[in-house]
Formats: structure tokens, C-alpha cells, sequence
């Protein structure tokens, strides 16, 4: 499913304007972030957790409560890169690089193991 169009750091920016209109700065340490990032992933696995392998495990009855999470873990991913100082597209970038000389296509096309194994 294509995603609207919309540049990341405009949505970096309206969170930051979201967290500064109520004075957050204070509690947006990139620890504090952290920790709430684990959190709203648990809260994300939890829509899931007894559905088992069966598809799909996204259903109508739940989809608002996994479209809510997933924002939940997006946002608090985008000030946390806003907040460590981390460019988040250019990082995206260069660990898809990565990603692909160490994931060469003729050699893992197909496969789940790890690099190295």
C-alpha cells in the first residue's frame, strides 16, 4: 500500500511543534524516548499477541488499534531521531546500503538466514 506523500521532516517538525506547544522538551530525553518507543512496540505486539499464524492477523476489528500503535511507535521514532540529532532519511539511506552489500540478492533472494551463516 503506497503511503500519502508527505516529507519526513515535516513530520519532524510538527512533532516537535506538538511536544514544544506543551512543553515536553523536558521529558524528551533520547532515553526517555527510547523507553517509550519499547513501550508503544509492546502495545503494538499486543494487537497481534494471540492470533497466532492465521492471516490475516490484522482484521477489521483491529485495524484502528494497529494503525493507532504503529503511529504511536512512528512518532516517538521521528523525535527521537529529532532529538539524538540523527538524520533519518540519510540514515535510512546509508544502512539500506549496507543492508544490500551485506544481502546480495543472488545469494539471499528467498532465504531468512543471517549473513555469515
Amino acid at each position: 500500500m503506497p503511503f500519502t506523500p508527505r516529507c519526513l521532516d515535516s513530520i519532524r517538525a510538527e512533532a516537535a511543534e506538538f511536544a514544544n506547544e506543551r512543553d515536553w522538551e523536558q521529558f524528551h530525553s533520547p532515553r526517555n524516548l527510547l523507553l517509550a518507543v519499547v513501550s508503544e512496540v509492546g502495545e503494538l505486539a499486543e494487537v497481534v499477541r494471540w492470533s497466532g499464524d492465521r492471516e490475516p492477523a490484522i482484521t477489521d476489528a483491529n485495524r484502528q488499534d494497529w494503525e493507532d500503535e504503529l503511529a504511536d511507535v512512528f512518532i516517538l521514532l521521528v523525535r527521537l531521531a529529532d532529538r539524538s540529532g540523527v538524520d533519518l532519511t540519510a540514515a535510512f539511506a546509508r544502512k539500506l546500503q549496507k543492508a544490500r552489500e551485506k544481502y546480495p540478492i543472488d545469494q539471499f533472494k528467498g532465504s531468512a538466514r543471517k549473513a555469515g551463516r
